[in-house]
């Protein structure tokens, strides 16, 4: 009850509008929301994270990576197959997490359990694993970077009250983990990951009900889980809450006709 108090009343920042406007699909409305926000706080350590999200989401999204066919399909996780990512967004995308991080170090270097700065780090860490695997299709070097992401994602819930939208890096992990074959989990560790199914799914949608800026992310990935899992109603119904919040999202409103079509020939 505690954790739905505090999300209902955080204040409305250039971040929270930024994430809103990505969960939209309007990836170059997200970009200048921060560029703005960034004249007028260039020393904002967070915001260079948001923008590098934006720059990867969009990016993602330019090379249909979003779509959850993409996610279904084991032979796009590992598939050698090169995509033609935009090097200018490579270029800025770097260059954000890079200045996000110096920022974010300085202050931990004064205050170690700084909340914004642990969460910029994690963002700012998860942004390039994501990238790294997802488009840059290097799949090992991406679980080596997860572990980065983990530390600190554990680091966050550790503090009182924890950040849930951390729950989402730790819970995404814990299914992935959950999902590999035995003899490949032992050359995948990250401290603190059981790898339990159940366990991930319960993170992820206590980031659904009551993240700041994750929540509709863990939303797309339940989704993603329950299709997997070959539960298409209930994939269906992560989908259409996402698509009564952020209407703007062409990729998920067209998610729902294709789920509705395979529902009604009863698939």
């Amino acid at each position: 009850m505690l954790a739905l108090l505090l999300a209902t009343v955080v204040a409305t920042t250039p971040a929270d509008i930024a994430f809103e406007r990505l969960y939209n699909a309007d990836f170059a409305g997200a970009q200048k929301v921060i560029n703005e926000a960034l004249r007028q706080e260039p020393a904002n350590a967070f915001y260079y994270a948001v923008r590098a999200a934006a720059y990867s989401f969009g990016e993602m999204n330019r090379l249909h990576i979003l779509e959850t066919d993409f996610f279904l399909d084991d032979e796009n996780l590992s598939s050698k197959e090169k995509l033609k990512p935009d090097p200018a967004v490579r270029a800025a995308l770097y260059a954000d997490v890079a200045q996000a991080r110096k920022l974010a170090s300085a202050r931990l270097a004064v205050t170690p359990d700084d909340r914004d700065a642990l969460f910029t780090m994690c963002m700012a860490a998860s942004v390039i694993t994501d990238y790294t695997g997802l488009v840059e299709r290097r799949q090992w070097r991406s679980v080596k970077l997860e572990s980065e992401v983990n530390v600190y994602a554990q680091k966050l819930l550790a503090l009182h009250p924890p950040v849930v939208d951390a729950y989402l890096n730790v819970g995404s992990v814990e299914y992935i983990v959950g999902s590999l074959p035995f003899f490949v989990r032992w050359f995948v560790h990250y401290d603190n990951i059981q790898g339990q199914k159940g366990r991930g799914i319960a993170d992820l949608k206590l980031v659904a009900a009551t993240g700041r800026y994750y929540g509709p992310y863990a939303k797309i990935l339940l989704a993603v889980a329950c299709l997997r899992d070959k539960r298409t109603r209930e994939a269906r119904a992560w989908l259409a809450e996402y698509a009564r919040d952020y209407p703007g999202s062409l990729i998920v409103r067209h998610e729902i006709e294709t789920l509705d079509r395979k529902l009604a020939a009863g698939k």
